[in-house]
């Protein structure tokens, strides 16, 4: 996520820059657990469109049939690799006793909508599709993301139910990035610049939505935007108070809990964008990946 965003300011100048330095960055640092097997894979990606790459992490010691988690990472649709999140993906292996894929799905502006959320799609259809070579539990597979990661969670969730499938069993958006307007208070009043802000967010959102910026702006882009939320998986969701997307994620909330799915929220006190990711050591960081990791283990056992 945006834990080591470089101190440059987040222009299509700099674009490049930054994505480069963050790679690197979490690259010359690998985290892998001894406990979890990690291996890429590369599947089809949308029709007509590149493979995707995926990173699957699974617990050495595995049994069969174990549900499935697909992660979709975070970065403001424009900044990102699933490498960042190895810890948090292993956590949710050993912790959850799931198999994880992550997906490395293509970044705007290069690609922008509908590209992104395509290919999260094609890897849910993936993992569905080939749940008994994986080992996996096909009435088991959940979606959960942050940040950018969290509106294509909300996102694939919307597509899965138009198109009929595959089924979801739980969806887990974590502060997401879900409306394109940039209307509500918490979007404009909070001006941080260490992780995330309005400045930032208007760039990533242009990024995203191309020419469509602006202007008609389809639900599967922009999940605040869906008129209706009924007969989606239960649902974990939470974000900090200082959170630009702190209002959007409670609009969401209350738009799920009004249309009878079963949701779950939590807001946390003095908490910037990504502060789990941040300051991962702060007792509320633990506190909060502690809540969402049982979240999902939970989400699992029922």
């Amino acid at each position: 996520m945006f834990s080591v965003l470089p101190a440059a300011p987040l222009t299509p100048e700099t674009l490049e820059m930054v994505r480069s330095t963050l790679n690197e960055m979490t690259l010359a640092n690998p985290k892998q657990h001894d406990a979890v097997s990690t291996i890429d894979r590369f599947i089809p990606g949308p029709p007509g469109n590149p493979e995707v790459r995926v990173r699957i992490y699974e617990p050495v010691s595995k049994h069969e049939k174990m549900p499935g988690l697909l992660w979709i990472h975070g970065g403001g649709y424009i900044i990102g690799i699933p490498e960042m999140d190895d810890a948090l993906c292993q956590r949710f292996a050993l912790e959850a006793e799931c198999i994880v894929v992550s997906v490395d799905y293509r970044l705007a502006p290069e690609t922008p909508f509908p590209g992104p959320v395509e290919d999260c799609y094609a890897a849910l259809k993936w993992f569905a599709e080939h749940a008994d070579e994986l080992g996996v539990d096909a009435s088991r597979i959940a979606v959960a993301g942050a940040s950018a990661g969290g509106g294509l969670t909300a996102a694939v969730s919307l597509l899965a139910r138009e198109r009929k499938g595959p089924d979801i069993s739980f969806q887990m958006p974590l502060y997401p990035m879900i409306d394109d307007r940039i209307i509500t208070k918490s979007s404009h009043e909070i001006s941080d610049e260490r992780v995330w802000n309005k400045e930032k967010n208007i760039h990533g959102w242009s990024a995203y939505l191309g020419s469509s910026y602006g202007g008609q702006v389809s639900p599967f882009a922009a999940p605040a935007r869906a008129e209706s939320l009924e007969d989606l998986p239960p649902t974990y969701t939470c974000v900090g108070d200082l959170d630009p997307f702190r209002d959007e994620t409670l609009e969401y909330v209350t738009k799920l809990a009004q249309a009878g799915v079963p949701t779950e929220f939590h807001l946390y006190p003095g908490c910037f964008h990504g502060f789990d990711m941040l300051v991962p050591d702060a007792g509320i960081s633990q506190h909060a990946a502690a809540q969402y990791v049982d979240a999902v283990k939970r989400a699992f056992q029922k």
